[in-house]
């Protein structure tokens, strides 16, 4: 076993790869950008080295600059965890040459599978079945076009060299073809330097099953089981859960015995992932499933299959990279429950899962909750960048049941704080606790069918509205006091920080912007509560008490309903956290006549930074309520900007190639439309 291992990668893979390295008695060294230079990742590792300016294109992806920092070290392997250069083969290649051990397969192995059309022709001799489709080399649009005419509509475009949903597009009307397909090339292109792809047949209740394969160098491979990965937005994993719901045993084994057929077809070794898609419309049968690709590395959702087998997959890849036996053979693995996983994103569910960004001003998890794993990035006071994936971290439950893990995942997640960024928090516990999902109906199109369910975009609880009137009067009272505290008549009448006026009671008018709208609330102090009017539409006041310490813990009664909840001051307002819901409120300043929502400005403005890639607005033409005016590209992804209402265009303000900072007016409208 080799002694010093530096981990070629950052965030969330990297600090669980060092937590399993340390254990073993193995040197860890990390490395970094510029932008990582204080990240979690380089504060768990031993050593850590810097290899270049914050853009992954001159940091991780620099083979040289790992090189040198495992030179600079003496390490003698090299872990890739996922993305970056973990599928690269022309990296295993140069570790080898320089005398590294490379944590993961050989680069011939990588070569066969990393581009997918070469990967359905190899399966096809291995007897694996294939998803029907187009995988050749002709990448003319008009003869793409006319191949998806004959596999039929709906068509899937995916990128030769792609994963993670980049460059993948659907198509369901031919007449959208050419659009979708330059755009998944273009987006293809930026993301894997080769615009290629393939098209393929869209199956229409599909499930995303994936095998979990491990090899060693001794000819020896298994199966540790599948895993369902079918909740994906933007053809992402967000949601996963080992073993598949519904899976018949001889399903099970024939995907298996599939999987372990394409990794001895390749001289496979090491951990690796072979995904299928299989067809759900009459329920999962063993000959409804086809080879779509296969992971030459370890996945982000590897922790299910741990869970449900007690297996330490990482050290399983560090012993079969030393050279050793896989410690089980097929009839050794065990299956033990049912595990699922979220993926915690920095993203704002409400507005298309867009990436968000910004400083982690809260970030904690609820304490003594057994059989609950969490394998987080980045710690509070972190902040989450522009330049790479904007996961935060998994959360991962175990159960004997599938009901029962489902339960204690939701009831882990609505008890979190996340508050900065926008996250997916409160997303993941309605998913865990929908319906559907929990009788087992589920598909890849699960969360665009029941999105108006699991991210609600109704009017504000007026509960939640009372809570923030609750924290203004709390925070309002101790600056009062502290003022007192500091005053040269601290008995003075004026520096008092009760609610006591001369001539009775006193009323007044709080403002906030919450989600995007206006509020005005009339508050009445009544002792030590407060009467709130204009909550709710029935015109019905509520009645509010809180306490709030040090920490910004609020404990409440509203209604005689006891509530607490959890403030973060945040710019000229705070964030609530609630049930796992994290709602911003700004506090309006009446003094204060410039504010105004996005939707009044007469402008789109960019909502994060990011590169514009393409601009189809033009100056003086009438566009739709949706219409497409300008593609980004932001944290590895294509956005597409659209028009919020019918409107004409004014001016365009940006070309392609123009970088943009978060906020930037793109494009402005007359008439004051946005």
């Amino acid at each position: 076993m080799f002694k010093t291992l530096l981990i070629a990668n950052r965030g969330e893979i990297a600090v669980r790869i060092i937590r399993t390295a340390r254990r073993m008695g193995l040197k860890t060294i990390a490395v970094y950008s510029d932008a990582d230079a204080n990240a979690y990742h380089v504060a768990e590792a031993d050593e850590a080295y810097r290899i270049g300016p914050a853009p992954a294109a001159e940091s991780y992806l620099r083979v040289e600059a790992i090189l040198d920092a495992c030179a600079r070290s003496g390490a003698e392997a090299v872990h890739p965890g996922y993305g970056f250069l973990s599928e690269n083969a022309g990296f295993a290649e140069a570790c080898e040459k320089a005398g590294l051990v490379f944590v993961g397969p050989p680069a011939s192995a990588i070569k066969a599978m990393g581009l997918k059309d070469a990967a359905k022709a190899l399966m096809e001799k291995a007897g694996v079945p294939v998803v029907p489709g187009y995988h050749g080399d002709n990448q003319h649009a008009d003869f793409l076009g006319e191949q998806a005419e004959r596999i039929g509509y709906p068509v899937l475009i995916k990128a030769v060299a792609g994963g993670g949903g980049k460059g993948m597009r659907r198509v369901d009307d031919p007449a959208d073809f050419a659009k979708e397909l330059k755009s998944a090339q273009r987006e293809a292109g930026s993301a894997f330097g080769d615009e290629r792809v393939l098209v393929e047949k869209y199956v229409a209740r599909p499930r995303h099953i994936e095998i979990q394969v491990f090899a060693d160098s001794h000819g020896n491979a298994v199966s540790l089981y599948e895993r369902d990965c079918s909740l994906q937005r933007r053809h992402q994993k967000v949601i996963e859960e080992a073993p598949a719901p519904g899976m018949p045993e001889e399903m099970r084994k024939a995907m298996g015995e599939a999987a372990v057929a394409a990794a001895k077809a390749i001289g496979y070794r090491g951990a690796g992932t072979v995904e299928f898609i299989a067809d759900a419309s009459q329920g999962l049968k063993a000959d409804g499933f086809w080879f779509m690709e296969m992971n030459t590395r370890l996945q982000v959702e590897h922790p299910v299959t741990e869970a449900i087998t007690g297996q330490d997959l990482v050290e399983w890849q560090l012993r079969v990279a030393a050279g050793e036996h896989l410690p089980l053979a097929q009839d050794e693995v065990p299956l033990k429950g049912h595990a699922v996983e979220v993926r915690l994103y920095a993203e704002d569910p409400a507005k298309k899962f867009f990436p968000s960004t910004g400083q982690l001003l809260r970030l904690r998890a609820p304490a003594n909750m057994p059989h609950v794993r969490t394998d987080m990035g980045v710690r509070e006071g972190d902040d989450v960048t522009m330049f790479y994936d904007p996961m935060i971290g998994k959360i991962i439950a175990h159960g004997e049941t599938r009901l029962v893990a489902l339960r204690t995942l939701r009831g882990f997640l609505s008890r979190m704080e996340v508050a900065g960024p926008k996250t997916n928090l409160a997303f993941l516990a309605a998913a865990m606790g929908h319906e559907a999902f929990m009788a087992e109906d589920i598909d890849t199109g699960f969360i665009d069918r029941h999105l108006d369910a699991l991210v609600p975009t109704g009017a504000v609880d007026p509960r939640l509205l009372a809570l923030g009137v609750a924290v203004q009067m709390l925070m309002r009272k101790a600056e009062l006091e502290q003022a007192q505290e500091k005053s040269d008549e601290p008995h003075s009448p004026w520096a008092a920080s009760d609610s006591w006026v001369l001539g009775g009671s006193r009323s007044e008018v709080l403002r906030f912007i919450v989600a995007g709208e206006e509020v005005s609330l009339k508050v009445t102090p009544e002792g030590e509560c407060w009467r709130i009017s204009g909550v709710r539409d029935e015109g019905e006041d509520i009645v509010a008490s809180a306490i709030m310490n040090g920490d910004g813990v609020l404990t409440a009664t509203v209604d005689g309903v006891r509530l607490t909840a959890s403030c973060v001051p945040k710019g000229r307002g705070f964030i609530l956290i609630h049930d796992g819901a994290a709602t911003e409120f700004e506090i309006v300043d009446p003094m204060d006549v410039d504010v105004v929502s996005d939707a009044d400005t007469g402008a789109m403005k960019a909502p994060m930074p990011g590169k514009i890639v393409q601009v189809l607005a033009e100056p003086g033409a009438k566009v739709r309520k949706g219409a497409a005016l300008v593609v980004m590209e932001a944290m590895k992804m294509e956005q597409t900007l659209v028009a919020g209402a019918d409107s004409i265009v004014a001016e365009v303000r940006v070309g392609e190639g123009d970088q943009v900072e978060g906020g930037a007016v793109l494009v402005t409208f007359e008439e004051g439309e946005a």
